[in-house]
């Protein structure tokens, strides 16, 4: 049996930049400033006393006490009561484009709220933005955002006809997993999100988004194709999880069954009445 040869660092970069890994991040902060200054200083200080290096202070930047970043409570509770003053889509992101409770914001180039049609009948809604997501400004715009279209297409539609948008608005470093806490505070926007768009269907796409709207801990395996409703308060919407289109790209035997959902959403949307 013959051994896989190792991969060049050529090909090792290119799977990186195809990850989306375009950025390295280390366990502890590094701060390239005071390298610089150690670089340059004169060979004077440079050959200084140990004793007199430790002793001078440090400047630490002063910070206000209301620019401090709030508590992950503080945060959840501020994005409620933010996402439920927005009237519309618009307020809500421009409410987003001002949010600071969010870390991901820091990191990301830009916001990621949604595309598509705000009247539409259906809406999808995935996990976070990716590099090309973020470069763009607008969700699945990569290789998963055209399998995405595809999927759209099979059911006679297209995104004049469906409205998209993420549980996180903002892509994580590195596309990273969100963690729980970034998504509880993020979790209030997308439900607003949903309730103001109104749709007959709603689609969550992979594990995810099925968990964190549907409020279910299965697996995507067991929640898939099943209906569920979720309610906004005003109205039960009736929502399905399927694949998401990134993992369909991993695993494209699993097509079939997401094509056997998309055809049960064609079939809903033909039986809901239109307003």
């Amino acid at each position: 049996m013959t051994s896989e040869p190792a991969p060049t660092i050529r090909q090792l970069l290119d799977f990186y930049v195809e990850a989306g890994v375009d950025c390295a991040l280390a366990d502890v902060a590094v701060d390239r400033l005071t390298e610089s200054e150690l670089v340059s200083a004169p060979a004077a200080e440079v050959t200084a006393p140990p004793r007199a290096v430790r002793e001078t202070p440090v400047a630490i930047p002063s910070v206000a006490r209301g620019e401090m970043a709030p508590t992950p409570e503080a945060a959840i509770a501020s994005a409620r009561e933010a996402a439920r003053a927005a009237p519309t889509l618009e307020a809500l992101r421009v409410l987003l484009e001002n949010f600071e409770g969010c870390a991901l914001k820091n990191t990301a180039t830009r916001l990621v709220f949604a595309d598509g049609n705000p009247a539409a009948r259906i809406m999808f809604v995935g996990e976070a933005p990716g590099r090309e997501e973020d470069i763009e400004g607008l969700p699945f715009v990569g290789r998963s955002g055209k399998l995405l279209d595809r999927m759209i297409a099979a059911i006679g539609l297209d995104r004049s006809k469906a409205y998209i948008a993420n549980v996180i608005p903002w892509r994580p470093p590195g596309n990273r997993t969100p963690t729980p806490q970034e998504t509880q505070i993020c979790l209030p926007f997308i439900q607003r999100q949903v309730e103001l768009v109104n749709p007959d269907v709603l689609v969550t796409l992979g594990n995810p988004s099925t968990q964190t709207l549907l409020s279910t801990r299965d697996g995507i395996m067991k929640t898939r194709g099943k209906w569920f409703d979720y309610d906004t308060g005003a109205r039960k919407i009736r929502a399905m999880a399927t694949f998401h289109p990134a993992y369909l790209l991993r695993s494209p035997s699993y097509k079939r069954m997401s094509w056997q959902d998309l055809r049960a959403i064609a079939k809903a949307l033909e039986q809901a009445p239109t307003g």
